[in-house]
């Protein structure tokens, strides 16, 4: 992958996890779920933690090159 792939790809992966963070977090308010507990389940969420982890990898595969 070049720089350009690896860069639309961490920007498309970022956008991807705030969507899913905005969409926790606007039906914990719907619920009326603390914002505590709203917070727990986006940091156990293992969608959005399995995105964190590719973006991580993404940036240090960008700095090896």
């Amino acid at each position: 992958m070049n720089n350009k792939e690896l860069t639309l790809s961490k920007k498309l992966l970022a956008s991807y996890k705030e969507r899913l963070e905005k969409e926790i977090l606007k039906r914990s308010i719907k619920l009326k779920i603390p914002s505590k507990i709203c917070k727990e389940i986006i940091d156990n969420n293992n969608e959005i933690n399995q995105l964190k982890k590719a973006i991580y990898d993404l940036e240090n595969l960008s700095t090896k090159n």
